[in-house]
């Protein structure tokens, strides 16, 4: 069995769509086992990393794209 570390090590990062190229904001997610998606900041690849089951992911995709978190 993996432990969360090497699961977070081996995970396939990508960057978000969401993310912009000007160094600002870039965040990275990664798609682990069992529908849970883990989440982090690119320019902290080592530090911290949240981790999500589907549902709730998919809720907080689905308020980004309706606008619930606009400034």
């Amino acid at each position: 069995m993996n432990s969360t570390a090497e699961v977070l090590r081996d995970a396939a990062w990508f960057k978000s769509s969401y993310s912009n190229n000007q160094g600002g904001a870039c965040v990275e997610g990664a798609r682990l086992g069992g529908g849970v998606m883990a989440v982090r900041d690119s320019k902290q690849a080592a530090g911290p990393t949240f981790s999500f089951a589907t549902d709730a992911w998919m809720a907080f995709v689905s308020g980004v794209k309706g606008g619930a978190f606009a400034a």
